[in-house]
């Protein structure tokens, strides 16, 4: 896979370094996204799933993403008590791309995203995400639009928000 934006790549094109998938997920009550004014997303209880690809990511990557965000037991099944994960109760997904957790202020006030994979890269590999997910909770999952501009409402449930990466998996 190649980098975005310049990164040090061998010389047969790959990516150095790899910084692995990354998601930030939101337990919510409920969560829409538009685009240019048009819904294209809406679910009820579940995740809010926040997705980035980073250069050197490939679809091991994200076939573990989706199965280890499916097994967290973060909904209730008694007051305090998280036991249950997404798919126990019948919970949905809603996926949106988002370059910008690969946000680095390392040099300054201005992130630089050189970590993030390349648009077409990123692209695919967020589609296998998304069509992974839809396979294992056997519905679609319904996504905003990679590469636009979006706007995302969530009824946030907890709250209950979690950093995932897929090579830091022990975090």
């Amino acid at each position: 896979m190649n980098c975005n934006y310049g990164i040090s790549l061998s010389p047969d094109g790959v990516c150095l370094f790899s910084e692995g998938m990354r998601a930030v997920l939101q337990r919510v009550s409920s969560a829409h996204v538009s685009v240019g004014g048009v819904e294209t997303g809406r679910i009820g209880p579940g995740l809010l799933i926040f997705l980035g690809v980073g250069c050197g990511d490939e679809e091991v990557d994200a076939d573990w993403l989706a199965a280890r965000l499916l097994k967290l037991r973060i909904f209730e099944s008694e007051p305090g008590k998280m036991d249950r994960s997404v798919t126990d109760v019948s919970g949905e997904c809603l996926v949106i791309s988002q370059f910008t957790l690969y946000g680095s202020l390392k040099k300054g006030n201005r992130p630089s995203f050189n970590r993030a994979a390349s648009p077409n890269e990123a692209d695919t590999l967020y589609r296998y995400f998304v069509q992974r997910l839809s396979a294992d909770l056997e519905r679609p999952v319904p996504t905003g639009r990679f590469g636009e501009h979006m706007r995302v409402e969530a009824q946030n449930d907890g709250p209950v928000t979690l950093v995932v990466d897929t090579k830091a998996r022990d975090f």
